[in-house]
């Protein structure tokens, strides 16, 4: 193989594929990229076996082939070169030159006959969305994935696709994120994808309303084509939980609230929590105020502020972190917050409509003695 191709293009593929690729493996091939050079362009990949990710790059094809080289290096090495052509070539040793400039390396591949191939995906159902709209709905349901493997199917988030609506939902015992929006798609679907892959999708997405991304679902597979890229992932098997039975269908309480002085409010008593010293923080409802205390053995906060309470008062404890990532997460000024007394969850939803759909699960409070 011998190829020649711009340094910042390969820059930008290597660091991203290099994601994808596994740190540790009993295939070290599987600890590498390959590289296939065909025509007058260059294809990465990187696959842990669950995640794949292949893009493709202009090159100067002299030679065609195929090689694996270690990630971490070739990595180390790319980013490092001074000039802006980098060439590459390969002995039938898997000897290989990279050269750029006036540096020189000269490292050792691996045959790309011992790299696992990428599985294939028969598309079953293909969905096309706005990169906006997906790295949105992805980013306000991201956090109430579940970080451990208790139950692994709670590890990813649930995608519905039915009656023109895609609802994305995460849980993980503690707290609960729902997110929907309307898609231009007829077809009906149920799958888990896990959060790790939906981290990595979220990095190759813009901002842009106006460039589409492509979902083809398989049966045991997902694949996203966002721009040059495509990634790959296996999806979770194993019955999710049934959501819609977990949402408090009363409350007693409602409040409109703005989200920011409540996120103050809940960073300033929280200043006395840590990993090693934890409570809850106490929330009072009543007077059109919000009253927020804590205690530690560091001492003790409280801290008000202004909402509009309508319904019963009410006393509730949460976990900080907990109340902090839903808060945080939730886009617009004001939230409304929906309560039905101290042991049911708290219901945080905009400030109408119902384009997303926090719970977050409250802590039992011990009585001021």
């Amino acid at each position: 193989m011998k190829i020649t191709c711009s340094k910042q293009q390969l820059t930008e593929a290597v660091s991203n594929v290099q994601r994808a690729v596994s740190t540790k493996s009993s295939i070290p091939a599987l600890e590498g990229i390959l590289l296939k050079a065909h025509g007058q362009e260059v294809t990465l990949c990187g696959y842990d076996l669950e995640l794949g990710m292949t893009t493709t790059i202009e090159a100067s094809v002299e030679e065609p082939g195929n090689l694996v080289l270690s990630a971490r290096l070739f990595g180390d090495i790319v980013r490092r070169l001074p000039g802006e052509q980098v060439c590459i070539a390969s002995d039938e040793k898997n000897i290989t030159a990279i050269t750029c400039g006036l540096s020189e390396f000269s490292i050792v591949g691996i045959p790309a006959e011992e790299y696992p191939e990428i599985p294939s995906i028969t598309g079953e159902t293909t969905i096309d969305l706005p990169h906006s709209m997906l790295k949105s709905m992805i980013r306000q349901t991201i956090f109430a994935v579940a970080d451990t493997d208790a139950k692994p199917i709670h590890t990813g988030t649930l995608f519905e696709l039915g009656g023109g609506t895609l609802r994305l939902v995460s849980v993980d015992g503690y707290r609960l994120a729902i997110r929907e929006e309307p898609v231009q798609a007829n077809e009906e679907a149920s799958f888990v994808v896990p959060g790790k892959t939906l981290n990595e999708v979220t990095k190759l997405l813009s901002d842009s309303e106006e460039e589409t991304l492509s979902l083809v679902v398989g049966r045991r597979h997902i694949l996203f084509k966002i721009g040059n890229y495509t990634v790959i992932s296996r999806l979770l098997e194993g019955e999710f939980l049934d959501y819609k039975a977990a949402i408090p269908a009363a409350s007693s309480t409602e409040v409109l609230v703005n989200t920011r002085s409540f996120i103050e409010s809940v960073e300033r008593v929280s200043l006395l929590i840590t990993d090693r010293l934890k409570s809850p923080v106490r929330c009072l409802f009543e007077d059109n105020e919000i009253k927020l205390s804590c205690s530690t053995s560091m001492g003790r906060a409280n801290d008000q502020f202004e909402a509009q309470i309508t319904g019963s008062n009410v006393e509730i404890g949460f976990n900080n972190r907990y109340l902090l990532d839903a808060l945080r997460n939730a886009e617009g000024d004001e939230v409304k917050v929906q309560l039905n007394g101290p042991l049911s969850p708290m219901k945080l939803l905009p400030r109408e409509g119902n384009a997303f759909l926090f719970l977050v699960l409250p802590v039992r409070l011990k009585s001021d003695s």
